[in-house]
Order: structure tokens, then sequence, then C-alpha cells
């Protein structure tokens, strides 16, 4: 099988990325574009991020999952502490988050440390989540190989009938990781693959050094 895609190309002209005009905090200026993109009438999912980790193989691997909160410390996202994401992490904590909105021909990466919030935190999203979501946590073996789909289904409805006049916990084995920035690149896309590059770094004092990158 051969696919030439040499061919493909696109000019990116919608927008600029200056370091003269760039806030001092990264996070200020992630809220910024993460508002504009929201905000706009384009189908990018704003808060689908890809997550890399280094797994138990040693090979790298991405996957996407939804951003469900930001703040001034880090980046926030659930999932199953006994998945391959959250084993790799336990292993190695160095992760690397990055947003791609190709309507706004922007892109954001983020190097950091993944670490688990407070259980507390954790419950608190739970409580949030639709009932059905909350079953399926309780039910799956994320990432583990299973027979047939049936098998899930038929888990589902046995636990659907269980939980059916009560509140479901929250299983201890699920909840969220915090991902704290070291390094945070902002990408604008400009014409003749000039691209704006702005890179952000935590230094030893807890300030962020500024550079602009070659394309």
């Amino acid at each position: 099988m051969e696919n030439d895609l040499s061919n493909y190309r696109k000019s990116y002209e919608k927008s600029e990325l200056s370091k003269k005009t760039v806030p001092e905090n990264p996070l200020e200026l992630f809220q910024k574009w993460f508002y504009e993109v929201d905000q706009s009438d384009s189908d990018d999912e704003a808060n689908a991020m890809t997550i890399s980790t280094i797994g138990l193989d040693g090979y790298p691997k991405s996957r996407v999952v939804l951003l469900k909160r930001y703040t001034y410390e880090g980046f926030i996202f659930f999932t199953n502490y006994n998945s391959e994401k959250g084993r790799a992490i336990a292993k190695n904590p160095n992760v690397c988050l990055s947003f791609f909105w190709h309507t706004a021909e922007r892109q954001i990466i983020i190097k950091g440390q993944a670490e688990r919030i407070a259980e507390n935190l954790s419950d608190g999203y739970f409580e949030t989540r639709p009932k059905g979501s909350q079953l399926s946590a309780f039910l799956s073996d994320q990432s583990d190989v299973i027979k047939s789909r049936s098998v899930l289904e038929e888990e589902l409805a046995a636990l659907e009938k269980e939980y059916q006049n009560q509140e479901v916990p929250r299983p201890k084995h699920w909840g969220g990781f915090i991902v704290k920035p070291v390094e945070i690149e902002f990408w604008q896309g400009r014409p003749n693959r000039l691209h704006d590059r702005i890179r952000y770094q935590l230094d030893s004092d807890f300030n962020w050094k500024i550079d602009r990158l070659a394309p």
C-alpha cells in the first residue's frame, strides 16, 4: 500500500503570536486561547487533549483524554488508575499533553509531571458524572483484554439493577491526575511555514523563562 500525501498543503493565516505581548504566566495565555476556541463556532472539542506517557514496555504511547479542570497549578483529567496510562504514570510521572485546535490553527504542547489529586476532589467530580458513566467506571478493567462487548453490557445491566435506587460510590481505582507543567509551548500557524512558537520554561525560582523558537 502506498499513498503520496506530498501535495496536501494549507496556508496558515488566521493570527500571530508575539513574544512582546504574551503574559508572563503561560496559564493566562492558555486560558485566553482556550476561551477563544471554546466560544468560537468551530467543531473543535476544546478540552480534548492528547496525553503521551512512557509505557511499561518502554514505548511512548499517546491517546486523547478530556481536560476537566485547569488552574495555575496544572491540568486535571480523570481515568482508571489501573489502566495502561495509569500504570505508566505510576512508574514514570513525566508526561506530555498537547492540544490541536485546527480551526484556530493553534497547538499547545505541555511537558510536566502527573500526580494523583486528593480523593475528595475525585469524589466531587465523580458525583457530577451521569449514572451510566459512574457505573462504567465501576465495571471496566480498562486496557485489559475482554472476551466480547456483550460481557460489558451484561455487567452494566447487573450494576444498573443493583444501584437502581441508590448512589454509586466512586471506585478507589478511579480518580484524577493533575499535570503540573514545567514547559509550555504555544504554536500559532503562519504563512509560508514561518510559524510562531513561544516557549515557557519553569526555572528553579518558579519564574517562567520565555523564548521564541524557530519554526
